[in-house]
């Protein structure tokens, strides 16, 4: 049998009718806009009826007769009244509109599924927050978990993002044991893989947990504003510090708070190590330490690694040295330390005569050694002394002889470490992913911050001495002759670098603006 064609309206027209369809829909959006007021007034005049029906039917037989005699005088009093009837049929439609307006619910708690989280918080936290002892427990098992969590907040995905949680007094809070638990077993009820705040009020029994936002990666090498013996390492929570410097982000200015290392005689952490796993970090950090001591400063830099790391900072104005190899490093760490000495008897000379201290003391002179468990296990292959036994007289007496040492290692070398490196170095960082034993083990404290598992290069914590640990993120100093760098990085790093011998001095850029060198950086091979 053979096929009818199908009628022309349904097999050409679709385009028709859809453009139809649309052209209704324009239509019947332009009217709705335009009739919205009449809409809302409609709709608050039906809900003045109805209202008024119910109060009617709500009002006694022996009344009705009472309250009709006062409508009827109300309607004579406003016909009688000037411009009464107008005024009564304005304030009639404003209290229509006002009634008829689309009004947005307000929450006034959690939905079925934050409820349900917040109950299985509640039954995860009862052998934490409860002993048999307790008559009245504040956590017990079938328990109102309204009770103790006083203010919570959930973001889209219906994560925690702040929670208030309220505990019984003979928790013992005191004890870093106690709370590393609670904090660990909220941070894996409420979502791993983001950074949870804890603050405890010991006095007022109250733990508040807050999800905080991930520190910024946009903010690259730069002159940062800072005085002689200052040094930013980087930059973290602004609650954290009582500071913040201008910094350029992209052709934006913005302000930052930076986690501010000083050096110096009246300094109490003078000497810094750096600890991560490879590509954390670490030589990052490094290197732009070095670039800003150049500023005001010389630098020897030693590297174990050997894989030309600082080979930007060869042969410029104010870098001694950059030696990768045992003998080299051997030999330029035994001068910094001839050099410790020197520094400090002439200073001392100097004193005792009653003069003012030599210039070439007071210029800092900065020992920057990235690896150096590699090298001492290269020396003694080779039979030669650890480089590190040079490090011993840098660390004890650099303070007053205007001399910091910078130590970058691997978590899995600190054991290669001297007892000189680890007990005088009491700036510490830790970059990269780590836990909780690893972070305490080297900055000697837990952070306020649960670590997580995926972190871009140079996140991390900060320990200053005996202050708290705070979170951070180095500024971007990758190595200029890397082909994977950025060109605006490169540029930015090649612009910090002072000149080499011969070359033009640039002129200062402006503080917290990245300098724009003289002439296009040219990689040689």
């Amino acid at each position: 049998m053979a096929r009818r064609p199908l009628p022309r309206i349904l097999s050409s027209g679709g385009a028709q009718i859809a453009r139809s369809r649309e052209i209704a829909r324009t239509a019947a959006d332009s009217a709705t806009d335009v009739l919205h007021p009449l809409i809302t007034v409609s709709r608050g005049l039906r809900k003045l009826a109805a209202t008024g029906r119910q109060k009617w039917a709500a009002t006694p037989k022996e009344r009705r007769g009472p309250t009709l005699f006062l409508v009827a005088l109300c309607v004579f009093a406003v016909a009688v009244v000037p411009y009464g009837p107008l005024m009564a049929l304005i304030t009639v439609m404003a209290a229509a509109a006002w009634h008829g307006r689309v009004r947005t619910p307000v929450r006034t708690g959690p939905d079925e599924a934050e409820a349900g989280r917040l109950k299985a918080l509640y039954e995860a936290l009862v052998p934490y927050f409860s002993v048999p002892e307790d008559p009245t427990p504040l956590y017990a098992h079938g328990g109102e978990w309204s009770k103790v969590f006083s203010e919570y907040a959930f973001d889209a995905d219906g994560r925690l993002t702040r929670l208030r949680i309220a505990y019984p007094a003979y928790f013992t809070d005191g004890e870093a044991a106690a709370r590393a638990r609670i904090e660990q077993l909220l941070h894996a009820k409420s979502g791993r893989g983001r950074e949870h705040l804890f603050t405890w009020d010991e006095e007022g029994n109250v733990l508040v947990m807050s999800v905080l936002p991930a520190l910024p990666t946009a903010v690259a090498a730069q002159r940062f504003v800072t005085v002689p013996g200052e040094t930013v390492l980087g930059f973290t929570d602004a609650d954290a510090v009582q500071r913040t410097v201008p910094v350029a982000v992209g052709n934006e200015i913005t302000q930052a708070p930076p986690v501010v290392w000083r050096t110096g005689p009246r300094s109490t952490e003078p000497h810094l190590l750096a600890v991560g796993e490879p590509g954390s970090g670490t030589t990052t950090l490094l290197r732009s330490i070095a670039l800003q001591a150049l500023q005001y400063g010389d630098v020897l830099v030693v590297e174990g690694s050997g894989t030309g790391e600082y080979a930007c900072l060869t042969g410029r104005t104010g870098v001694l040295a950059v030696e990768c190899g045992p003998a080299g490093a051997l030999s330029s760490l035994e001068w910094a330390s001839k050099e410790t000495e020197r520094r400090l008897i002439a200073a001392n000379r100097a004193r005792q005569a009653g003069q003012p201290v030599p210039d070439d003391t007071r210029r800092p002179l900065w020992i920057l050694v990235d690896r150096p468990s590699v090298l001492g296990h290269l020396a003694a292959a080779d039979g030669h002394r650890d480089p590190q036994d040079m490090l011993s007289v840098p660390l004890r007496h650099g303070r007053a002889a205007q001399v910091i040492v910078v130590v970058a290692e691997q978590f899995d070398s600190l054991g290669a470490l001297t007892e000189a490196v680890r007990t005088h170095t009491r700036a510490r960082v830790v970059l990269g992913a780590a836990d909780f034993v690893a972070v305490q083990e080297v900055l000697g404290a837990t952070p306020r911050t649960t670590p997580t598992t995926d972190v871009p290069p140079g996140r991390g914590y900060a320990r200053l001495g005996t202050g708290p640990v705070v979170r951070l993120q180095v500024p971007a100093t990758p190595d200029p002759f890397d082909d994977a760098t950025t060109e605006a990085h490169r540029r930015a790093v090649l612009a910090l670098l002072p000149p080499g011998p011969g070359a033009p001095v640039p002129v200062a850029p402006p503080p917290g603006i990245p300098a724009k060198p003289l002439t296009p950086p040219t990689v040689q091979a």
